[in-house]
């Protein structure tokens, strides 16, 4: 088998056409988070706390220094604001896929406790039949 028919088959399997599925829309739903983060929830959390921005949030290791013209030296800093809108991006998602599975898993249930009538009358006719001997 060529290595090209080996990897169509693999690509066309289902479960890699579905995962692929899911992480482009995952990709998106990353992006809705994030500007859900970013747009929505750190302005009022800023105004909260006294108008604090946390994605302008630095520790500045080394400031920039742009005396020389043409020896420009970037600024070194841990950006700590932008890992607590991350942090708070994560919690957001995490969240929004435990609901997501916990009305999933419902729909399961439903499913499964339904039991067909002609299930139920031979489940019946067993159980009686057990009785009688």
């Amino acid at each position: 088998m060529s290595m090209l028919q080996e990897f169509k088959e693999f690509a066309m399997r289902g479960n890699v056409v579905d995962m692929a599925v899911g992480i482009v829309i995952g990709a998106a739903f990353g992006k809705i988070v994030t500007s859900l983060v970013s747009d929505v929830i750190m302005p009022p959390i800023g105004w909260l706390t006294g108008g604090i921005d946390f994605s302008a949030m630095k520790w500045v290791i080394k400031p920039a220094d742009d005396s020389n013209p043409a020896h420009k030296i970037a600024e070194i800093a841990i950006n700590y604001g932008s890992f607590v809108n991350t942090i708070i991006a994560f919690v957001i998602v995490a969240f929004a896929i435990f609901i997501l599975v916990k009305i999933i898993n419902r729909f399961y249930t439903k499913a499964a406790a339904a039991t067909p009538a002609d299930v139920a009358l031979l489940t019946e006719i067993r159980d009686l039949l057990k009785n009688r001997q």
